[in-house]
This record gives C-alpha cells, sequence and structure tokens, in this order.
C-alpha cells in the first residue's frame, strides 16, 4: 500500500511517526511492538472504564445484532429510554428532559441554541448575548468555539467567530486577578459577573456558561467555595440562564455524577460527553430543567436542534452499559476515594519541588501547574514548549498524561492533568505517580529547574 502515514490529518507535526495502537487491557494501552501504555488521563478525561471493557463491548455487539439506529425523529428505543431515565436519575433534581449529540462541542451548540429558543418563547428574543469565562474551553464548533476564553485556540479563526459573546475573569484562587485578595475573589467575581450583564442590558443576556471544575484550559481548576451559588444569585436576578460545561468534569469524574452537585447548584442547562459512553460511542448528553423546556416545548413542540446521528442507538447502548457499571461498582464514590489519595501522594511527593505551584482537582480529575517561581508564579517561557518535553518524557516511560501549555493567558504557563479510568487500582496508582515523577524530574533537570539533589 505504500506510505500512508501522511493520508490522514493528526495533530502532530507533519512528519512525525505515531505509534500503532493495536490492544487495550484496562488501564493500558498496547502498541504494535507490544508496549504498554498506563492511560493516566484516559486520554482527554475519555476514557472511565479504561479499555476493552467486554462487558461493554457485548452490549454494543449485542445492538447490532438486533438494530444500529432507529432515527430519533420517528424511532424511540429501549435503550435510549432506559439510558435517559439512569441519566435524568443521576443529575437528580430538575434536570429531567435530555437531548443526545454525538460529542461535547455538539452539546455546547445544543445548550446555545435551547437558551435562544427559550428566551424567544417566553417573549424575550432580545436576549442572544452569551457570557463565559477566560481561560475557558467549550469545543471546536464554531459556536462553541465563540463561547471559549482560550486565545491560542481562537486565534486561526478570531475574525469569524459570532459576535455577542463576553468574556469574564476566571474563578482560579491559585491566579486570582491583579490586586484581589482570596478572601475576596467569590465577592469580586459575582460583582463583575453583575457589572457585565448590566453593562451589556440584562434584556440582551441569553446564559451565562461555566465549567464546574475548568479542564484543558486551565488545569483541572475548581472554583473557589461559594462561588456557583453567588454566580446562580445573579443569573438569577436577570433572568440569565445558568448552564455548566461539564464534558469533562462530570459522569462522576469529580466525585458526584454532576460535578456542580458539590457546589450545592443546580443548573439551569447542563451537559456532558466524555464519561457517558467512556469512548465506547461519540455521544453526548444535554439536559434541561423543566422551567427551560416548558416553554420551548409550548411553544415549538421540541427543542429545534437535532443531528443525523443523535441518539444514535448503538451510542445508546453503549452509554447505557457504561452508566450500569458506574452504578453497579460504585465508581462515583471511588473517583472520590482514589483521588484524595492521588492528591495526598502527589503533594508529599512533589510539593517541594521548586517548579510546583500548585496541585489542584476534585476526584479523579487533577491538575498540576508548573511554575519557574514559585513565589511569583511566574511561568515558564512559552518558547521551551515545557508540556510537549513532559509529555514526551512520559510517554518514552510508558505513561499516558496531559499536559498543555497556556494555562497562566492561553499562551504562557504549563499544567499537567491526571484523570485516568475510574478503575484504576492503587498499584496502578502508585505506577501512575512514580512515573509521572521521574518524567517531571526528568524534564526539570535538563532546564535547570532542579538541582539533581532534589531529585530523589
Amino acid at each position: 500500500m505504500g506510505d500512508i502515514k501522511h493520508l490522514w490529518i493528526n495533530q502532530h507535526a507533519e512528519g512525525q511517526q505515531l505509534p500503532l495502537a493495536v490492544g487495550g487491557d484496562g488501564v493500558f494501552v498496547i502498541d504494535s511492538t507490544g508496549k504498554r501504555y498506563l492511560d493516566g488521563s484516559a486520554g482527554p478525561a475519555l476514557f472511565c472504564l479504561g479499555h476493552n471493557n467486554r462487558e461493554v463491548v457485548d452490549a454494543i455487539k449485542a445492538q447490532y445484532d438486533t438494530l444500529e439506529f432507529g432515527y430519533t425523529t420517528m424511532f424511540s428505543s429501549p435503550v435510549i429510554d432506559e439510558l435517559s431515565q439512569i441519566v435524568a436519575e443521576s443529575a437528580g433534581g430538575n434536570l429531567r428532559r435530555v437531548a443526545y449529540v454525538s460529542s461535547g462541542s455538539e452539546a455546547t451548540d445544543t445548550a446555545m441554541k435551547a437558551a435562544l429558543q427559550y428566551h424567544l418563547a417566553r417573549g424575550e428574543g432580545g436576549r442572544t448575548h452569551f457570557i463565559a469565562r477566560r481561560q475557558s474551553w467549550h469545543g471546536y464548533t464554531f459556536g462553541a468555539l465563540s463561547l471559549s476564553g482560550h486565545p491560542a485556540r481562537r486565534r486561526p479563526y478570531v475574525n469569524a467567530l459570532m459576535p455577542g459573546v463576553t468574556h469574564v475573569s476566571p474563578a482560579n484562587s491559585y491566579r486570582p486577578p491583579a490586586g484581589v485578595r482570596d478572601e475576596d475573589l467569590v465577592d469580586f467575581l459575582a460583582l463583575e459577573l453583575e457589572r457585565t450583564i448590566l453593562d451589556i442590558g440584562a434584556e440582551k443576556v441569553a446564559a451565562f456558561f461555566m465549567e464546574p471544575v475548568v479542564g484543558a484550559a486551565g488545569g483541572a481548576v475548581p472554583a473557589p467555595q461559594g462561588y456557583a451559588q453567588r454566580i446562580q444569585e445573579v443569573c438569577r436576578r436577570y433572568g440569565v440562564l445558568l448552564v455548566a460545561d461539564e464534558v469533562m468534569c462530570g459522569v462522576g469524574r469529580c466525585g458526584t455524577w454532576r460535578a456542580l452537585a458539590h457546589d450545592g447548584v443546580e443548573p439551569d442547562i447542563m451537559y456532558t460527553a466524555k464519561g457517558l459512553a467512556g469512548g465506547y460511542a461519540p455521544i453526548g448528553a444535554v439536559l434541561f430543567s423543566d422551567k427551560v423546556y416548558e416553554p420551548i416545548a409550548r411553544q415549538f413542540g421540541t427543542l429545534a436542534s437535532v443531528h443525523t446521528y443523535s441518539g444514535h442507538t448503538a451510542a445508546c447502548a453503549a452509554a447505557l452499559a457504561v452508566q450500569r457499571i458506574i452504578r453497579r461498582d460504585g465508581l462515583v464514590d471511588k473517583c472520590a476515594q482514589d483521588g484524595e489519595y492521588i492528591m495526598t501522594q502527589l503533594r508529599q511527593r512533589l510539593g517541594d519541588r521548586p517548579y510546583i505551584g500548585d496541585i489542584r482537582g476534585r476526584g479523579l480529575f487533577i491538575g498540576i501547574e508548573l511554575v519557574r517561581d514559585r513565589q511569583t508564579k511566574a511561568p515558564f517561557a512559552a518558547a521551551l514548549g515545557l508540556a510537549q518535553k513532559v509529555r514526551d518524557a512520559s510517554f518514552q516511560r510508558g505513561l499516558i498524561c496531559y499536559p498543555s501549555p497556556g494555562t497562566v493567558d492561553g499562551y504562557q504557563g504549563d499544567h499537567i492533568v491526571l484523570s485516568p479510568p475510574y478503575t484504576i487500582t492503587r498499584p496502578e496508582i502508585d505506577l501512575m505517580i512514580d512515573l509521572l515523577v521521574e518524567s517531571l524530574d526528568q524534564v526539570m533537570l535538563a532546564q535547570g529547574a532542579l538541582d539533581a539533589s532534589s531529585s530523589h
């Protein structure tokens, strides 16, 4: 067949040869040479049950033996009905209406459209403006990219993105806005949102989008205590919908099925994707409160957003199998317990390293921020490509983690996300941490950011 390595486009440099993944075994990916890679990030926080789970694979096969897809504008199916029941029960409260899509980016766009349709149904069609946060990431479709506050990822498209999106400060206790004390951060952020709504005109604002725990854009950054409640109060005061993006942090990864449940807040709309089917099929879900769905249903009959593969039957079968296992095996609680163990181990092993700025997160969604100076929190120079160096060193050792650049402002700063499968064992956790510490020390010694005597 000749040289095929350039026939498909990936996220790596032109000409770079990637290993061939040929197998999976729990938390390990196996390449064509037989090398095993411990998947310490579950890909992009995706593979919640690890790889080659036979129970999930058999459920998908069984669905294909019966019917691949009953198009959802014409048919329901047993698997979509049961999945919807489990999702609604797991979400709890008034989030009882579910729409299915094929990705997190599609879920963002669907939530945006639902917010617009809700306000139009109530006679407030002028509410077309969205507010989100800087250092946020909501996806690569044009709607999601317009909403996202990540300048490096927006850069190729910035002149064509949607108007009508305003970004406010991140909710990051480690990097608060200049001059804001930690004890004043929540007040500052709530007041900033309120002023932004009033500056735009409350009658023009449709929704505020937030990640309860920021993923790739910030490095597993949980909002400060009390933030979500204050933001919800501001949104309700001005008739603005609160939307929770739980694509990465939801479905139990943070120790509660809904990440925002940890904060005692129920949004008007929330959506998730990655942990829903755990990589066994492309699927996401958008959940609406009755408050949002009922005006839409009365005025329009249904949500005006559907894709060909929305609610694909085999994808729903995969998600149903994954959700049954998560529920049956108590994996949400396991995420919380294992997360505490990992945080303790990381702080003991890395807490005194001069290049460690912050270790943070919830459950099995943990971020490590790297800094050049712990006192000033100054990041390493972007030109060093530190995130890529850590990724490469880890990969060579057989560890998959999720280092990313742009932690501070989209360009400067580096962090690593650990988000292993929920099924990871304690010995596998210990191995993951050993490999990460070795990789970090190797890179930092080479950069002169660590004395050799400090790496033991």
